[in-house]
């Protein structure tokens, strides 16, 4: 049985099932693992680790300990009833329509800050005229309909991922400011903060930066600088204010203090540090790269509320989970009636209620015509069912963005 423990309860015996832990480039995190010593537990508990899972069939248990299905279907209350507290951005364009433009941006962005990053390799300093238009176009689509960008962002080519990754994060940041009110001028200091947050991996060798497979300790130590390596590329560059600096300099400082490289804690983070911190891990977790499958965003999103209690900001977790949805657009969903779909739009007054194009029966384990249904309207209103689950498309062999 797969249980959930505090640090303070794992003890040597015990079998590791999940460190449960979102900094998936560590050494450390190897996956499975018997405890033999204290040492470990040690190890492991530097590490920032709070909470983690335990196989009881495979190591000693801990009798009162809630089982993962009990942790699941509390965190799925709790979400649920979060989510119902709050409307999401207003949109002023179609996903269609906006996906047209968006796509056209998207690839623009991708170019400049690839370009910017393989001429920062080489001496050049950061351009930021290159980077201001782009950042402008991003928030003005995000401004008409945030899920046609944020959906682009999810489509990451595993050769590309450092300079994809950037551009995901500034549009998730933009979009995350819009949620929070911010003025115009800071959102977009918090898009150009995120396309530049990973400047620094310009100064990690590529053989490290590209390994297919876990990094050593010594060789995560050189990945862990790429953080002071890009506050000194900015310090260097005209122009960037001290929103964008946040942005970079705290990508990876935790709430609690276990992140780096300063170790920074609660109020010691600006809030700028905080939203990047839980925008990085949440494009980070949900990509895949050469060495380990993505999660699913709406996995994804579950995994940073749970994580929130130690590592991220709870207040600026639950805002921004209010901003991607607990279904995030062009997630693959199974409804009620046995019917599979994916989540083509939010409803402004249920996050559980989305739009949903169905593509495929499942019952009958065949495709059919694509077609809209409104979960927020009742049967023979363009509604009448609802979702029972989140379904993987690797499962059901189904490209979401084919449908798009």
């Amino acid at each position: 049985m797969i249980k959930k423990i505090t640090i303070q309860q794992l003890k040597p015996g015990m079998f590791i099932h999940d460190i449960n832990c979102a900094w998936i480039e560590h050494p450390f995190l190897v996956g499975m693992l018997k405890i033999k010593d204290d040492k470990t537990i040690k190890k492991i508990t530097d590490l920032g680790v709070r909470e983690l899972y335990i196989d009881t069939l495979k190591g000693l248990d801990v009798l009162d300990a809630p089982t993962e299905t009990e942790v699941k279907a509390e965190i799925e209350h709790k979400m649920i009833k979060m989510v119902q507290q709050a409307k999401p951005i207003a949109t002023t364009s179609t996903l269609s329509e906006e996906l047209k433009r968006s796509r056209k941006i998207h690839s623009e962005a991708n170019k400049i800050i690839s370009n910017i990053m393989n001429d920062v390799r080489i001496g050049k300093q950061i351009e930021l005229e290159r980077i201001d238009p782009v950042v402008e176009k991003m928030a003005n689509s995000i401004l008409r309909n945030k899920d046609a960008m944020l959906s682009l962002c999810r489509i990451k080519n595993k050769d590309d991922y450092t300079f994809l990754h950037s551009v995901s994060v500034g549009a998730l940041l933009i979009s995350f400011a819009y949620a929070l009110d911010f003025n115009r001028n800071v959102i977009k200091q918090l898009g150009i903060g995120g396309m530049l947050h990973d400047i620094g991996k310009t100064k990690v060798p590529n053989e490290i930066l590209n390994k297919p497979g876990k990094l050593t300790e010594d060789e995560f130590v050189i990945m862990k600088s790429h953080v002071v390596h890009g506050c000194s590329i900015l310090r260097k560059s005209p122009g960037i204010s001290q929103v964008s600096f946040d942005v970079t300099s705290q990508h990876h400082e935790r709430f609690d203090g276990s992140g780096y490289p300063l170790r920074l804690k609660n109020a010691e983070m600006s809030v700028y540090g905080q939203m990047a911190a839980i925008v990085d891990v949440y494009d980070a977790i949900t990509a895949d790269r050469c060495y380990h499958k993505g999660m699913e965003p709406t996995v994804a999103v579950r995994k940073l509320f749970e994580w929130s209690k130690f590592h991220f900001n709870p207040k600026l977790l639950r805002t921004f989970i209010r901003t991607v949805g607990i279904y995030p657009v062009g997630t693959l969903v199974m409804l009620e009636s046995g019917k599979i779909g994916i989540v083509i739009e939010q409803c402004e007054t249920d996050m559980t209620r989305p739009q949903v194009r169905i593509i495929f029966d499942a019952k009958k384990d065949y495709f059919i015509t694509p077609h809209d249904i409104d979960l927020a309207k009742p049967l023979g209103h363009g509604g009448g069912d609802r979702i029972v689950n989140y379904e993987s498309p690797a499962k059901w062999n189904i490209d979401p963005d084919k449908f798009m």
